[in-house]
């Protein structure tokens, strides 16, 4: 490994925000260092600021998630935020949802390696697990695309008023309001902006939280969540 992929060791929020779940964190951050850049999940630029730019910021989401939810990370990729986040809540059922194949194979051995019972890995798009996905309290996403594009993928797997959690940067607000009119579309009823980890990141995650109300994606995703449901249970008597 090159010097500027060396992987700088862990600061000392990171005990913190790990806790009991620090050495995983360490090994996580081991494979996403090695592995990860080996399988080009990650670039190798990224590497010396693993923990701040990437496990901590994205472990600090769960201070926007509720206790004992359902989650689903969209685009999951390299694991973030899912993995992060798995390991700082053991109490969310957590699935990550990718549709590479190296992304995929990569997640399920950093699943079993870490040991993260409640976490499952699923490959594929969003768009064609709904309906056989139960829909879920919470999706989150990292990096994946614009906010009504996003919405588009996301909103549709949650449950009647679940959120979806984007961490996104400085262009949040900016995003909330070209997004506004898909968002609408979508069933969205509330949008706004939180700022987590201060004290612990610098500057603090920004997320983006966009909440549903009884028709999660509008009526159109109403219409195929229904024709999902009717295939599956017609494929369930076969």
């Amino acid at each position: 490994m090159t010097e500027e992929a060396e992987l700088p060791e862990a600061p000392e929020e990171a005990r913190t925000v790990f806790g009991e779940f620090f050495p995983e964190a360490v090994r996580y951050a081991e494979l996403l260092a090695d592995a990860g850049v080996k399988r080009g999940l990650i670039g190798p630029r990224e590497v010396p600021r693993l923990w701040g730019r990437h496990l901590l910021n994205c472990a600090v989401l769960s201070e926007a998630v509720p206790e004992g939810v359902t989650v689903c990370d969209v685009g999951s990729g390299a694991g973030l935020p899912g993995i992060p986040l798995a390991l700082v809540r053991p109490d969310l059922k957590i699935t990550l949802l990718e549709p590479l194949l190296r992304r995929t194979n990569f997640l399920q051995e950093v699943v079993e390696l870490l040991g993260l019972d409640h976490v499952t890995v699923v490959r594929g798009r969003a768009e064609e697990v709904l309906g056989t996905l139960p829909p879920v309290h919470v999706v989150t996403a990292r990096a994946v695309a614009p906010l009504d594009r996003l919405a588009g993928w996301g909103v549709p797997l949650l449950r009647p008023y679940g959120e979806m959690l984007a961490l996104k940067g400085g262009t949040a607000e900016e995003e909330i309001q070209g997004a506004r009119a898909a968002l609408s579309k979508l069933g969205v009823v509330e949008t706004e902006v939180l700022h987590v980890g201060e004290g612990v990141v610098e500057p603090a995650s920004t997320v983006v939280r966009v909440v549903v109300g009884e028709s999660p994606g509008g009526v159109r995703f109403a219409a195929k969540r229904a024709k999902a449901a009717r295939a599956g249970r017609v494929r369930r008597r076969r």
